[in-house]
């Protein structure tokens, strides 16, 4: 049996927005489940319960709005990692996650020998994309 470790993301109302922003970036199949699905009525039934991308590269991101009564806390503990060698699309997904968002560090050589940088996007969530250099 192989075990995978997958991220999952809370938010706080913006889910299917996040979801959405993140399955026009990466592809794949974007599965949605609301609470509205699993018979909850009024406000709650259009939140996010629990949705998913996933798509042929290995990429599944995992994500809703959040247990009903509990408070969101953004907090600074946790980032998300895109690496590899495919220098076009990690530079494309970068500044795809740049828009609307806040480049921290930007794309450059680093003393590693990568390329290296650091984006919040518009929905707080922080990657850290590393393009492997030829060696």
């Amino acid at each position: 049996m192989t075990s995978i470790l997958n991220p999952y993301l809370h938010f706080d109302g913006d889910a299917r927005a996040a979801l959405t922003f993140y399955h026009s970036l990466f592809g794949g199949e974007l599965h949605v489940m609301t609470y509205g699905d699993m018979g909850t009525e009024g406000d709650l039934a259009t939140q996010v319960m629990h949705g998913q991308v996933s798509n042929p590269g290995g990429i599944t991101l995992m994500a809703s709005d959040g247990a009903p009564g509990e408070s969101l806390v953004r907090g600074n503990a946790s980032n998300l990692s895109l690496s590899g060698d495919d220098e076009a699309e990690l530079r494309g997904w970068f500044e795809a996650l740049a828009d609307g968002g806040a480049v921290h560090v930007p794309l450059e050589k680093q003393m590693w020998g990568d390329v290296f940088g650091q984006v919040q996007d518009r929905f707080g969530v922080i990657w850290l994309v590393n393009i492997a250099q030829p060696a």
